[in-house]
């Protein structure tokens, strides 16, 4: 394990020990704690980044009107409707 040094200004220092203290850890685990955030944060960013890339490879493979349009709304209520209607009159 590597031993980390920081510049940090002594009242933050303080006022960070004693929170710690209060919180039953340690400064030294919440540095370790923000770092592993930030990695992984960064991680869940290049992946995030990765499924975009791969979206919109898929979209420029897919032919140009390759799925039906979408008829709106008001057409699709409409077209439940009647479907609801041929049911009640059977």
């Amino acid at each position: 394990m590597s031993n980390l040094t920081l510049a940090i200004d002594d009242e933050l220092l303080r006022d960070a020990r004693i929170k710690a203290l209060r919180d039953g850890t340690s400064v030294n685990e919440i540095c370790r704690r923000a770092i592993e955030q930030y990695v992984g944060q960064a991680s869940k960013g290049e992946q995030l980044a990765a499924r975009l890339r791969a979206s919109f490879a898929l979209a420029k493979r897919a032919p140009a009107g390759s799925g039906p349009a979408w008829p709106g709304r008001e057409a699709i209520y409409a077209e439940r409707m009647d479907e609801l209607d041929r049911r009640r009159s059977k």
